[in-house]
């Protein structure tokens, strides 16, 4: 298809597709004639990607390129996660964490496999820090179920990687899975919060308003009785 036809399909504006291809976001199509080329099913596929890392996963072009460039690679899928944890996490200097908070993070990850410098790791700590300083320190029935429910996400994320067939379809789900998965997990998080508030702290049900008939209408002529 021609990148008219493409724009129409996909839903993205002419100009913008041209931006995705100097950016380098987007693979160049095959030429079909000077200043013309053409586009396929995986264009249409990558456009959908591109989307879903700008608009929902709120990633900037940098760091869209940066994801897109290891679903491209031949790199491990350990390795891809591990890029695409750093691409979307926040930049944390260990040296600015309390040992307090990096050790009640490290007691609740105990026996997992993580590394000193997972951005989860120290972003967990920093998090910490800060309910240290605003004065509730005391998080020990908190954060192991934080914990636990992300052991739980975690299997579930790598259970829908494995459940694609070709490396491909793997390395994309890892990227996309990792980007969108804080999304998703953000809006059940939401839900899950109404629900069990209702549940835990629902009162006696409201009573419903009265109601009140339509007031009898009088005929102006005297009624004889």
């Amino acid at each position: 298809m021609k990148m008219a036809q493409l724009s129409t399909t996909s839903g993205v504006p002419v100009a913008t597709i041209k931006y995705y291809l100097r950016e380098g976001l987007l693979p160049a199509g095959e030429k079909s004639g000077p200043n013309q080329s053409l586009y396929g099913p995986d264009h249409l596929r990558r456009l959908r990607v591109i989307r879903g890392l700008l608009d929902v996963g709120g990633l900037s072009v940098t760091a869209a390129r940066r994801v897109i460039d290891a679903i491209d690679s031949d790199l491990g899928l350990a390795h891809t996660f591990d890029i695409a944890q750093r691409t979307v996490s926040p930049q944390i200097d260990r040296k600015t964490l309390s040992p307090a908070a990096v050790a009640q993070v490290d007691e609740a990850l105990s026996g997992w496999h993580v590394s000193p410098e997972n951005p989860g790791r120290l972003a967990a700590a920093r998090v910490l820090q800060t309910f240290a300083e605003l004065g509730q320190p005391d998080l020990r029935g908190w954060v192991p179920g934080y914990a636990a429910a992300a052991l739980a996400v975690a299997e579930a994320d790598l259970d829908e990687v494995d459940a694609r067939d070709d490396r491909e379809s793997k390395t994309e789900m890892v990227v996309i899975g990792t980007v969108l998965g804080d999304a998703l997990f953000a809006g059940l998080r939401r839900a899950a919060q109404e629900h069990v508030t209702a549940t835990r702290y629902a009162g006696p049900p409201t009573p419903a308003a009265p109601t009140h008939s339509a007031a009898p209408t009088h005929s102006a002529a005297p009624t004889n009785l």
